[in-house]
């Protein structure tokens, strides 16, 4: 096993982990997965953003450095803008196509979808978004209101409006901004923020490439 290479053992670790949940969502053993496996997952996760992003930097600047020729520079950082944004369209590319074709959450048991379908109702109406769009009313059908308080207590703990009315601000001034914009932010405006956040990955890019 210590010889195996890492991106294999990383694999393995996959395929063991979908054969724990479907055997778990099996046998009924949710709630000890949830209490006892799921915290080293997140602290997996943690440990793979803690490391992005200065991997991410001093592989760049490890590798300009070591170049002979400064004239590749520029042909260097067009390829390694090029090389992350083509991974990144990748990567939702490969997530929209899997989640048309395997449909999480149908598998669900018809209680806990009722649920799930009453607090996203309950949303709408807290929110006066409007109608739903598929044009049904579980709120509206007398069989589901044993359901109801229930979901109404979820919603309230899981979308409050206040993040609802930052989101649709948000959007709004993407709407109304330059469809240059993605290269204005592409530069750095503070490098130390830029480190501070994983989601900032291109800014710590064009750093590393035009300033290592």
């Amino acid at each position: 096993m210590k010889k195996l290479p890492i991106h294999v053992k990383i694999v393995m670790g996959l395929v063991l982990g979908i054969v724990w949940a479907f055997l778990s969502s099996f046998m009924g053993w949710n709630e000890f997965t949830i209490r006892w496996i799921d915290p080293f997952g997140m602290i997996f996760i943690r440990l793979l953003k803690f490391i992005a992003v200065p991997l991410v930097l001093f592989s760049i600047i490890g590798g300009v450095s070591g170049l002979r020729d400064v004239s590749k520079l520029g042909r260097l950082g067009w390829k390694t803008l090029l090389a992350y944004m083509t991974t990144t369209l990748l990567a939702v590319g490969i997530g929209l196509t899997l989640v048309n074709i395997v449909k999480p959450g149908t598998q669900i048991d018809d209680e806990q979808r009722i649920k799930n379908r009453l607090s996203y109702e309950v949303w709408l109406q807290e929110n006066d978004i409007g109608a739903t769009q598929d044009g049904l009313n579980f709120l509206a059908d007398p069989k589901y209101a044993a359901y109801l308080s229930e979901a109404q207590v979820a919603e309230q703990v899981t979308s409050p409006k206040l993040d609802l009315e930052k989101k649709m601000k948000t959007v709004a001034v993407q709407k109304e901004s330059s469809p240059l914009k993605f290269i204005v932010e592409m530069v750095p405006d503070n490098i130390f923020a830029s480190l501070s956040g994983n989601g900032l990955m291109l800014q710590v890019i064009f750093f590393a490439i035009f300033f290592g």
